[in-house]
């Protein structure tokens, strides 16, 4: 479960204040929309009496208007209450992304106001109506890519004047594409449907990747020529016999001549194309900052200095070069520039998503305007230490090199929060990969992929104890949203060595290994506390259920410690196999003998379960 995303804004709007007041209204409104969600557990903070622009999770607001729901990556199921959603007139931004729901597509048109719609990877089904987007003439963005929507694009989507930007990739979308009426369109992917015919002329500036995965469609960009048209610079082909020899040099240089004349022509064009996109997107950056009911708001950020002109900047590039990688560009401390070097500028001018929420704050991705994403954290308990003690905290995590560890690129400071920017892995966590689509990705997920991903877990985790060895916890945080997966599944762990870090007084509301039986029975923290949560990984892995533990009131998902040590007892292991492994008989005894480790690195009694060093010999001796 894994991408939730806002119009492009302002990575500044990680700062707006949740100090609001909020009236009983929208409260009722809002409760009234929890109790119509299947698996709802995760929003314990919605309770009555409380206020929901004070810290109830997903809600965005700004002067105390409900303007944004942002509930991606959660589980939800159940229907969406488009009546308790009316009631919140100034709300601008739904984002449902990675949860799953399922049915045909709810009333959404009935929420005029919407700028933003995502419903991405969920599993909405079935035809939009002709003239389902007609009266939201406010829409800026949709994303309603992998779900299992069927029939023609609806020709009011593709006649909205605000859009910006739109994904309908993963579905089974049919037909022709229809014509956009506006060329405000900054952001479009098509991919992986059933559409056909030709690309309307108005789409072929887009890149050929946004069309690819449609066997139908012909035309720019793609290099596939329409039935009966040639693509230009092309020669029909006939048979006959060939002109005199000095006719043939005259047109030979005719030809050339027509050539160069064609490839000056579209340079130029190609030029002003760029230059008419970055303009068209500067301005869009500064309609955005000034609207003032939205998702998108500018605010300074406290300690930044302001931005130059470069008839203000002294010294030389590399001296500026030299400063800033020692002193942070702009404020924001680069720790590596593997990825190339960026500052707090080019995070507050990206163009952003909202990837999830959690306990420890809010993720977005930013991509700038050289290309490169990145994740950026904001985290709200990070003030245990002063700076110089973060910084040198961080350096050190920025330091540690290993295959399946993600190390961060840059970080920003500031007391009551902090930024910390990493790399952007486009498949997603193992979370997502294991529960939030039991479609196409999913089926990859065989018997070698999940020994692959747990044995990768297993080898990060003892790096980290051998690396932070003097950390109670050198993890502290190991769950399947924290393990991001590359694009050949190679684990890759996140969101370690945070618990020095952290308020002490937050540190059992945000940390996943304080989930650990022994901390709540004896209030005993150690290292094997990460063992555990290495156990429930593995049961989670191989069972295909989503462990309760993962639920704060633990009433959803299933109970996976109790399930497994049950069967064990019982002599029944093969039962809790994940049936979509399970039919691989002859590693049917690998797959116990791993049921049997994740077992023994979740015994309650910490003095019983496995060490780290034997569970990683184990796991390593396990065979595909």
């Amino acid at each position: 479960m894994a991408f939730a995303a806002v119009p492009p804004i302002v990575l500044s709007l990680f700062i707006i204040s949740f100090t609001t007041l909020a009236l009983s209204a929208p409260e009722d409104a809002l409760l009234q929309f929890k109790r119509s969600l299947g698996n709802a557990d995760a929003l314990d903070s919605w309770s009555p009496g409380s206020q929901p622009c004070n810290g109830w999770i997903g809600i965005i607001c700004f002067d105390g208007i409900i303007t944004g729901l942002h509930l991606s990556d959660m589980g939800f199921s159940g229907k969406i209450d488009i009546d308790a959603l009316e009631a919140l007139p100034g709300l601008r931004t739904l984002s449902f992304t990675n949860n799953l729901f399922t049915g045909p597509m709810p009333d959404f048109y009935r929420l005029g106001a919407i700028k933003s719609l995502l419903l991405s990877r969920n599993q909405f089904y079935g035809e939009i109506p002709r003239d389902f987007f007609q009266h939201m003439a406010s829409l800026k963005k949709i994303w309603l890519s992998k779900n299992n929507f069927s029939g023609s694009i609806p020709e009011s989507l593709m006649q909205l004047s605000n859009l910006m930007e739109l994904h309908l990739e993963g579905n089974n979308f049919s037909g022709r594409i229809p014509v956009i009426k506006d060329e405000k369109l900054i952001s479009l992917d098509l991919s992986d449907n059933k559409l056909e015919g030709e690309i309307p002329e108005s789409l072929s500036k887009f890149n050929s990747k946004s069309f690819e995965g449609n066997p139908g469609l012909c035309g720019k960009p793609l290099d596939k020529v329409c039935p009966g048209k040639e693509l230009p610079g092309t020669e029909t082909i006939s048979v006959k016999s060939p002109p005199p020899l000095n006719e043939h040099k005259s047109n030979e240089g005719f030809s050339i001549v027509l050539w160069i004349v064609a490839g000056l022509v579209a340079a130029v064009v190609l030029l002003a194309a760029i230059v008419s996109s970055r303009r068209r997107r500067d301005d869009d950056f500064s309609i955005l900052g000034k609207e003032k009911v939205s998702e998108a708001c500018q605010v300074p950020i406290p300690g930044s200095k302001p931005m130059r002109t470069e008839s203000s900047k002294k010294g030389s590039v590399s001296k500026r070069k030299a400063q800033g990688s020692k002193h942070g560009l702009g404020n924001l401390v680069m720790l590596s520039d593997e990825k190339g070097e960026f500052g707090l500028a080019d995070l507050m001018r990206a163009s952003a998503e909202v990837l999830g929420n959690g306990g420890l704050g809010s993720a977005y991705k930013a991509v700038m305007s050289n290309g490169l994403s990145v994740v950026v954290k904001r985290m709200r308990e990070m003030n245990a230490l002063e700076k110089d003690q973060f910084d040198a905290e961080i350096r050190r995590f920025a330091r540690l090199h290993h295959r399946n560890i993600l190390t961060p690129l840059a970080y920003h400071y500031r007391r009551d929060e902090k930024l910390l920017v990493s790399e952007y892995i486009p498949k997603g966590s193992l979370l997502y990969i294991l529960h939030g689509d039991r479609g196409i990705i999913h089926s990859e997920l065989n018997w070698p992929t999940r020994l692959k991903i747990v044995q990768g877990i297993a080898s990060g985790l003892a790096f980290l104890h051998s690396e932070l060895a003097s950390y109670d916890l050198p993890h502290g945080n190991l769950k399947s949203s924290n393990i991001l997966l590359s694009s050949d599944y190679e684990p890759l762990l996140n969101d370690y060595g945070f618990h020095p870090l952290i308020n002490p007084s937050q540190a059992a509301q945000t940390l996943f290994a304080y989930k650990a039986p022994e901390i709540s029975q004896q209030r005993s923290i150690s290292p094997k506390c990460d063992v555990y949560c290495l156990g429930l990984i593995i049961l989670e892995v191989l069972t295909g259920k989503l462990p309760s533990q993962y639920i704060n009131s633990g009433k959803s998902g299933t109970d996976v410690v109790m399930l497994v040590h049950s069967a064990i007892s019982e002599e029944r292991e093969a039962e809790v196999i994940d049936p979509e492994i399970a039919g691989s008989i002859e590693s049917k005894s690998e797959m116990l003998r791993l049921l049997h480790i994740g077992a023994a690195c979740t015994e309650k009694n910490p003095d019983h379960r496995l060490d780290l060093r034997e569970a990683t010999r184990k796991l390593e001796e396990l065979q595909v």
